[in-house]
């Protein structure tokens, strides 16, 4: 077995969310939940088939969005992984809405942060073991974090 590590690629003021789903029908219930938990919002998804034509199969109302998916779907290649990029939204606003979603079984990240994936491959196979999310901590916040902290989730509307 070979385990390797896969970069995603994506913009920068893009966000992404990785899981794992078990159905063909996944990828419209997917779009359907992304449509109603994100208005106006902008996104790609894709999902890779695990049989049958095991074709990469998308979605989405952005067509950027939807080719960063696809390739980036292709390139990690485990079965039933999916990959949904987002502009002008934020998983948070999302994530509640995926996780209703019957076909999803996992949820691996959900960060703008720099992303691999982490893949076991053995022969045709493919599986996620898991992913690395963003860099190693630098310390503790101190007071004056803290304060910044509080006022950004402020600014951004998600605190009072």
């Amino acid at each position: 077995m070979d385990i390797i590590s896969i970069r995603i690629n994506k913009g920068e003021e893009e966000n992404v969310i990785l899981g794992q789903t078990h159905f063909i029908k996944s990828i419209e219930d997917i779009y359907e939940s992304l449509k109603n938990s994100t208005p106006g919002g902008k996104f790609g998804i894709a999902f890779c088939e695990a049989s049958g034509k095991r074709l990469v199969r998308v979605e989405g109302n952005d067509e950027e969005l939807m080719k960063e998916a696809s390739e980036n779907a292709m390139r990690v290649g485990a079965g039933h992984f999916f990959i949904i990029h987002l502009k002008e939204t934020f998983p948070i606003n999302t994530l509640p809405h995926l996780r209703s979603v019957p076909e999803i079984l996992n949820i691996y990240a959900a960060t703008s942060n720099p992303l691999s994936v982490v893949v076991a491959q053995e022969g045709e196979q493919r599986g996620v073991l898991g992913v690395l999310d963003g860099e190693v901590p630098l310390g503790i916040e101190g007071e004056e974090d803290r304060k910044e902290r509080k006022e950004f989730l402020r600014k951004i509307g998600y605190k009072l």
